[in-house]
């Protein structure tokens, strides 16, 4: 595995007005690498200051970007999409060394990114023949039309456990909408980030078009409070999204908020149990379990939960833990220290509570880097921080029940609304349970596999609004409405 020395050691790494500019005088932030715990670069944030420098050039870029035709918008979002697609080796290697992912995974996060792209590309092309579309009107001598118009110069705040994805998620539809945008990646995997300003580059993107904000919380802080920018798009945890919508309440600005989830799994008694024990393990264990939409409370029918149960555990503890040294890991370390100190800690108090442990329930002892066993509960009390609250973290919290209904009534009992899965060999069966399901996106015997063009976003607690399909680009664009005299 070889990054280039070009995306690790970065003299400059603010992108403003189309070009890299100096950083503030911050000091450098080391980038680690979750496999060792030992850092394996640096760079420096940028300052607060220029903040208003990217809001500046995003502003004034924005008053030619929105004339452009989708045609043409599209033409560049499909340039960042090859942009991408011929780096994609140095991505995953990159992705590898700074978040922990396995080479499967990081292949995954790589195409998603590019799919995305291409995506809107596809989408942009077909905006033009949208505008100006009739509206019937009830009184002679009337007509309406209807327009769609960009909102303007976007803050796009993303998180480390999927960098480039979330991005690809939110700047993509952005700027198929006409908006112009800045971006503050996390700073724990900003690398990879930044090769988005390389490639705005090389792709000819108009300068101030994209900027990108490398930096810690108050960076994102002041992104909110600038009054240049018409949406904050943010995906994270809930405290920090709280904060987002109080700073966007202040000026009535809309956000898009994705935020955290303690997703079901429900296994229904006829299901298939290989299949679902693949399923599950997949629905926690992928990416070490940082997805918001990680289905970490498992319910399972009494009538197999025996069975089912037996055959989980056995793949947990099969499971191939390892970093970026282990060609054929399953599952890598944890991306940050804080995250693995956040779910040791966790561990440390199942064990204090008297949680009957089935499979790991302690970090890898005895080597460097951020690992975590993978770990599954049984018959967590539905009070318990374990069965409530997000853990981001490989930690699986199961339950059995004696009827569907049941089921039901414990999987919707939470605060969250993002995502949950079924699995029943009956089609109708499942997909009656996931019609009862308090979820913005459901998989019915699938893995967690997310397309361009479909919906992602949850209810209740887990955010506002949908990313992803044409709602995502809708989130970007306000209706005009036209009325005039016949």
């Amino acid at each position: 595995m070889e990054v280039p020395a070009a995306l690790l050691d970065r003299a400059q790494t603010v992108f403003i007005a189309g070009r890299w500019v100096d950083a503030g005088e911050s000091a450098a932030i080391e980038v680690i690498d979750p496999s060792t715990g030992k850092a394996f670069a640096a760079f420096r944030p940028a300052s607060v200051a220029q903040v208003d420098a990217a809001a500046a050039a995003a502003t004034q870029a924005f008053n030619s970007w929105r004339r452009t035709s989708g045609k043409e918008r599209a033409t560049y979002l499909r340039a960042i999409a090859e942009g991408l697609r011929t780096r994609k080796a140095d991505l995953v290697a990159l992705q590898m060394l700074n978040s922990g992912k396995p080479r499967f995974e990081a292949e995954i996060d790589v195409d998603d990114a590019v799919a995305t792209f291409d995506y809107y590309g596809d989408l942009a092309e077909g905006l033009d023949s949208q505008q100006g579309q009739s509206v019937e009107l009830p009184m002679d001598g009337l007509e309406g039309a209807t327009y769609f118009e960009p909102l303007g110069p976007v803050a796009l705040i993303v998180p480390w456990n999927f960098p480039m994805v979330t991005t690809a998620w939110k700047l993509a539809p952005a700027l198929a909408a006409g908006c112009t945008a800045v971006l503050k990646p996390s700073e724990f995997t900003t690398l990879t980030e930044l090769v988005y300003g390389d490639i705005a580059i090389e792709a000819g993107l108009p300068a101030g078009v994209l900027n990108i904000l490398p930096g810690a919380g108050a960076i994102g802080s002041a992104l909110c409070a600038d009054r240049r920018f018409r949406k904050i798009s943010f995906t994270g945890s809930n405290a920090t999204g709280s904060r987002v919508m109080a700073a966007a309440a202040q000026r009535v600005v809309p956000v898009s908020l994705e935020l955290g989830g303690k997703s079901p799994i429900v296994i229904l008694e006829d299901a298939d149990i290989a299949q679902a024990v693949e399923i599950a393990a997949a629905g926690i264990f992928f990416n070490c379990g940082q997805m918001c939409s990680a289905t970490s409370r498992l319910l399972v029918s009494e009538k197999i939960a025996a069975r089912f149960t037996e055959a989980l555990v056995e793949k947990a503890a099969g499971l191939k833990v390892g970093g970026h040294e282990t060609p054929d890991a399953e599952m890598g370390p944890l991306t940050t220290f804080p995250q693995y100190a956040k779910v040791r800690d966790t561990l440390e108090a199942a064990r204090a509570s008297g949680l009957e442990c089935l499979a790991g329930g302690r970090v890898v002892e005895g080597r460097d880097g951020f690992f975590v066993e993978p770990t599954i509960y049984r018959d967590v009390p539905s009070d318990h921080p374990v069965w409530r609250d997000e853990i981001f973290g490989p930690v699986l919290a199961l339950r059995s029940f004696a009827s569907v209904d049941e089921a039901i009534a414990i999987a919707n009992d939470t605060e969250f609304g993002l995502a949950a899965t079924v699995v029943g060999t009956d089609p109708e069966a499942a997909n009656a349970v996931a019609s009862r399901l308090d979820a913005g996106h459901v998989w019915v015997n699938s893995a967690q596999i997310i397309f361009p063009n479909t919906a992602w976003g949850g209810f209740k607690a887990s955010g506002i609004g949908r990313e992803l399909g044409p709602w995502g680009l809708s989130s970007y664009r306000a209706v005009k409405h036209v009325t005039r005299a016949s």
